[in-house]
């Protein structure tokens, strides 16, 4: 049902859950997740009006783990309208923008815990780091990093990276078993050794981005690149900067050298946010395996051979 009009703004548009998240959380129509789509445009068109903001639409294709829609506020600001699927992860989601508070990252304006909407400040969401040639991208995505590491808030809701990890070890363990991946057990074994020695000492405990790559760094008005989409937890800045290091880890197979550069790459990315090299290169292969794993059971081989193949160059 399309929404009345609003002052100062034109018609709203029937608000439609993307394809692509109909896809990724829609396959049982009976789970919790299922009933929270089917009434996420309803949830929407009242959040709309509870907030005063005109629809201009809803992103797309957008993305898997929840709806964005561009609105304007009624001064007629532009600002973004997110939902993200329900759970302990949107919960900390919310929680680090607004430890954050537009510090490296897109500024949270407004949430409503009872629905989860996060009204966010507007972004170029066509502009990300990966319309930048390689050097410049990493040089802004370092910059653009470091201004989010800062130390978590007391009584944080923050899962650690050794959590997270463990969670990651069995399913590295229950993935490389398989018949399929008979090829790339010496490096499971070799991320799962990783995983036990690396969280043992860690050398912080800052708060982390958690899913920080490139395509999650957008253009914007008040900083030139400001980072969305965090899946937060506390940790080692080595483990924020590992996904980092594996970004378009295509263009350097399809270069000279590959494996030179993604060493190259891994002491670069180290030496200037003074970060240990050995640890950097560790959690790197240790998310490379476990990423490509991962693909290869979900049917994506040409990517999980590439990741592989990453972990091996490292």
């Amino acid at each position: 049902m399309a929404s009345a009009p609003r002052p100062g703004g034109r018609d709203t548009d029937r608000v439609l859950v993307p394809k692509r998240l109909l896809d990724a959380l829609g396959d049982d129509p009976a789970s919790a997740v299922r009933s929270w789509l089917d009434a996420l445009p309803g949830t929407a068109e009242r959040q709309l009006a509870a907030w005063e903001l005109t629809l201009e639409r809803v992103a797309t294709p957008g993305g898997r783990r929840g709806l964005v829609a561009l609105v304007r506020l009624a001064d007629d600001t532009p600002a973004a309208l997110k939902f993200p699927v329900p759970g302990p992860d949107a919960d900390r989601e919310r929680a680090a923008l607004a430890h954050w508070n537009g510090w490296g990252a897109a500024r949270l304006l407004r949430a409503d815990p009872d629905t989860g909407a996060l009204l966010l400040e507007r972004l170029h969401g066509a502009v990300s780091l990966r319309s930048l040639p390689e050097p410049k991208a990493l040089l802004e995505a370092a910059g653009t990093v470091r201004r989010l590491w800062v130390p978590p808030p007391e009584g944080h809701p923050f899962a650690s990276v050794t959590g997270r990890t463990e969670e990651e070890r069995e399913i590295l363990r229950v993935l490389g078993a398989g018949d399929w991946a008979a090829q790339a057990r010496p490096l499971t074994d070799e991320a799962l050794e990783l995983r036990a020695a690396l969280p043992a000492e860690p050398p912080e405990e800052v708060l982390l981005h958690g899913a920080f790559r490139q395509g999650k760094v957008l253009a914007g008005e008040r900083a030139p690149w400001l980072a969305v989409g965090p899946a937060p937890l506390v940790g080692e800045r080595a483990y924020d900067l590992a996904r980092l290091v594996l970004d378009r880890c295509e263009d350097l197979a399809a270069g000279p050298g590959p494996a030179a550069a993604a060493r190259r790459r891994v002491a670069k990315l180290a030496d200037s946010l003074d970060v240990d090299r050995d640890r950097l290169r560790g959690w790197s292969l240790h998310r490379a395996v476990e990423t490509g794993l991962r693909h290869a059971a979900a049917g994506d081989r040409r990517r999980a051979e590439l990741l592989l193949e990453f972990a091996g160059w490292l």
